[in-house]
């Protein structure tokens, strides 16, 4: 309905509000599925799967971790995480070890070739990284990594 000026009336603040939020939902929807797309056809072109590359990034940022603990880091089960990292052995990805001081515990590690794939890997973020914020200045970065951080964290 158009106000009697011709002019729209001034939007309600909560309705500002949910405009804002919505628009917000939109876009981390549309950032996320065409990051996914990206990530598909880059991961597709080594063979690899998502959760194979995701295991050889958090193995690449962390070093070695105990295989209880990279299920946690990736929310997945331990038994899912054993099918997994199977695969990534027999690719020559990672390797398994006893943990140094408590035998029940397995040590996951990469390899070279793992090392290799990781540091590949990385580069292409750091390239659609530095090709989407090519117009962002330093406070605006800035600014952008805190938004993400927080809602990181929120997770």
């Amino acid at each position: 309905m158009s106000h009697p000026t011709g002019q729209s009336p001034a939007a309600a603040p909560g309705d500002a509000q949910q405009s804002v939020d919505h628009a917000l939902n939109h876009a981390i929807v549309e950032f996320y599925e065409k990051l996914s797309s990206w990530e598909h056809d880059v991961v597709r072109e080594k063979g690899l799967t998502l959760p194979q590359v995701h295991t050889l990034e958090i193995l690449g940022i962390n070093q070695s971790m105990q295989m209880k603990e990279l299920a946690l880091r990736m929310g997945i089960t331990t038994g899912t995480l054993t099918v997994l990292v199977d695969r990534l052995e027999n690719k020559q990805c990672v390797r398994r070890r006893p943990h140094e001081s408590d035998r029940r515990s397995i040590i996951v590690e990469l390899t070279d070739e793992g090392r290799t794939l990781f540091e590949e890997h990385d580069r292409l973020h750091m390239q659609l990284t530095d090709a989407l914020t090519a117009g962002l200045d330093t406070k605006d970065k800035a600014a952008l990594l805190r938004c993400l951080e927080a809602m990181n964290r929120a997770f």
